[in-house]
């Protein structure tokens, strides 16, 4: 799968919804209906990251929520692309990006949304073949003013921002010409999810699904 084909297939997942769930899951018993939550109120695309002894297991339970389409987020070795892999994930997602774990991604056949947050970072993936990337650390990086700017210069490139985003800002991002998406861990807060409160999560992600 070449950087190009990787970029086609995480520009389709990023039209799904416009968040994607950034999720840090702690219990792997809580993926199921967690994933179940999140796609009932609209938000079939799912970051799981690789934060936590209980991701891969979460992966492997997320994988066949039907209507669901589960990644891996926090890539960043060569044996996370392959554990992500093989715990069922569609879709990989790094904070930035090196040749080995591009490589990887490349060799498994998984498609990877790289991470970068300057000029010079974008102009090196896409002169790789990526044109979908993440933009991260996205608030710490200057927010929407920085990935506008970004877009002037190289408006072939599109984005999912992802740190900082919430409810209150996503819009200013959702709004630019160069984002198809965002990500967030608002929609599953940590407090709601150890308490299994699911019907609230629902409705967060169908709130985050009208952003669109």
């Amino acid at each position: 799968m070449t950087p190009a084909d990787q970029s086609r297939i995480a520009r389709d997942i990023a039209h799904l919804a416009p968040i994607i769930p950034v999720l840090v899951i702690e219990d792997a018993s809580h993926a199921r209906p967690l994933a179940e939550a999140l796609v009932a109120g609209g938000l079939p695309a799912l970051e799981v990251t690789l934060r936590t002894p209980a991701a891969l297991d979460a992966i492997r339970a997320m994988a066949d929520v039907p209507g669901g389409v589960v990644g891996a987020g926090t890539l960043l070795t060569p044996e996370d692309v392959r554990n992500a892999k093989a715990a069922g994930a569609k879709f990989g997602v790094s904070p930035g990006a090196t040749d080995r774990l591009i490589e990887a991604c490349i060799a498994e056949d998984l498609p990877l949304l790289p991470g970068a947050a300057t000029a010079s970072e974008v102009m090196a993936l896409f002169e790789r073949g990526y044109d979908m990337l993440k933009f991260f650390p996205a608030e710490a990086a200057g927010g929407a003013p920085a990935l506008k700017s970004i877009g002037g210069p190289i408006p072939q490139v599109a984005f999912c921002p992802t740190g900082g985003v919430s409810i209150a800002n996503a819009g200013d991002y959702l709004s630019l010409p160069n984002v198809l998406c965002a990500g967030g861990s608002w929609v599953a807060p940590k407090e709601a999810v150890a308490e299994g409160n699911w019907d609230l999560i629902k409705r967060l992600a169908h709130e985050a699904a009208a952003l669109a």
